[in-house]
């Protein structure tokens, strides 16, 4: 009777173990993006409404329950923004065919970036997602978006290349509109995403290491 008390307790030990080990996966899943917060409040993305490369009207309500990745950037940017837009292409191939899904490329030169410039500069990337949208309106709207709704930078500047300075962050937003990020070895949110430097580049230190792979890894965790 006692071997088999021990091989019972040993069996209940073992899917116990299991269990355990299950949830805590889990819950470090789970709680391996953190929300963004501000004074206390979780930030959340600010309304805004645009239109797009094919003259649709797009606004964040038309990202609601979709992860997706925003940027700034402008089409005749000669430095950082095509090596944004590459490695955003790296991010479309991960999840192609995924609906919840989307990345939302805001020009911040809606003078020059019409509707039918963004459209040829789409297709001349590869961009093949329905749920990747260049948009333009509004330049004040735009800038207030930019540097007070999600804290990039982005300014017009006559001695920068191109005429614009802008950061090359990408912003991770969840289903239901709030900023989120993975958080860094101090335990501190990480914030936003480098998105200016090529995805195989591995040797940088700091800010020049590429984060791509880190940004499909959280998009694959809200996904779940």
């Amino acid at each position: 009777m006692k071997k088999y008390s021990y091989v019972g307790i040993s069996l209940v030990i073992l899917v116990f173990g299991i269990w355990v080990v299950s949830e805590i996966l889990s819950r470090n899943s789970e709680e391996s993006l953190v929300y963004i917060e501000i004074d206390g409040e979780r930030k959340k993305v600010p309304e805004f409404e645009f239109i797009n490369q094919n003259r649709d009207t797009i606004s964040s309500e038309d990202y609601l329950g979709k992860a997706y990745v925003v940027e700034f950037f402008f089409a005749t940017c000669p430095t950082i923004c095509p090596v944004m837009n590459e490695n955003l292409l790296e991010v479309q191939d991960a999840f192609y065919g995924n609906m919840e899904f989307g990345i939302a490329s805001i020009t911040i030169n809606p003078e020059q970036d019409t509707p039918e410039v963004l459209k040829d500069y789409a297709e001349e990337l590869g961009v093949k997602h329905p749920h990747w949208n260049f948009l333009t309106g509004d330049k004040d709207e735009i800038y207030t978006l930019a540097n007070q709704g999600f804290n990039i930078y982005a300014q017009e500047a006559e001695n920068a290349e191109g005429g614009f300075e802008h950061s090359g962050f990408f912003a991770l937003i969840d289903q239901e509109g709030y900023l989120r990020s993975r958080t860094d070895e101090a335990g501190n949110p990480i914030i936003f995403y480098q998105g200016s430097v090529p995805r195989d580049n591995n040797s940088g230190e700091g800010h020049e290491t590429q984060q791509i792979d880190m940004l499909i890894e959280d998009i694959e965790i809200l996904l779940k």
